[in-house]
């Protein structure tokens, strides 16, 4: 019962960021369909949404959801998002009230809820090492989807992926470096799993 109320709380935060955003869009004279558009551009927006599903069908199912691979998958991802935030998005831009709010739950709070529910309910021992380079083919295919929908669109959803201000060379770049170091990250997160396991 502790882990699905763990879940449904993972669910209920990663619901109410999406929804801070979604709101101060709306409240800045987008339409629904518009800022469901906007927000569908970001790597943050759709990991909190496959948070909200996959721990909502968690609360709701129980252990009969508990699939190690599939929960350190999604670690990995929000993890991503945590990371990449801190090293390379935040300061940025100046955040206030509602946004403020929502860039908390998505980019932080959400990140350290999920690794906690990781270590305190999923069972260890289960992972390979061949599971992270699974794990990143999530990041790859949006940062696919980024690029064709920026050069389409004429605006990238962040600066490190943006071709028009960085070329393509050093889009490339940056890409092959954040999938090396999270490949490694995912590495981590498999022998961690390996040591819980013995204890």
């Amino acid at each position: 019962m502790l882990s699905r109320l763990f879940a449904l709380s993972i669910c209920v935060s990663a619901c109410a960021g999406i929804g801070l955003e979604f709101i101060t869009l709306m409240k800045g004279g987008a339409s629904i369909l518009g800022a469901a558009w906007v927000l569908g551009g970001y790597f943050t927006i759709l990991t909190n949404a496959l948070l909200a599903v996959v721990f909502g069908a968690f609360a709701i199912c129980g252990k009969r959801l508990d699939h190690p691979r599939l929960m350190a998958g999604v670690v990995f991802s929000i993890v991503l998002v945590g990371v990449i935030f801190a090293l390379l998005l935040q300061g940025r831009r100046t955040l206030a009230g509602a946004t403020a709010e929502a860039n908390f739950l998505l980019h932080q709070f959400n990140p350290v809820l999920v690794v906690l529910f990781w270590l305190l309910f999923t069972r260890k021992g289960m992972l390979s090492w061949r599971d992270p380079l699974l794990w990143t083919l999530y990041p790859l295919g949006y940062l696919v989807y980024a690029l064709v929908r920026g050069a389409l669109a004429g605006k990238y959803a962040y600066p490190f992926i943006d071709v028009s201000e960085l070329g393509w060379a050093r889009v490339i770049g940056n890409a092959v470096l954040i999938t090396l170091c999270f490949v490694a990250a995912g590495q981590v997160l498999v022998w961690i799993d390996r040591m819980l396991a013995r204890r």
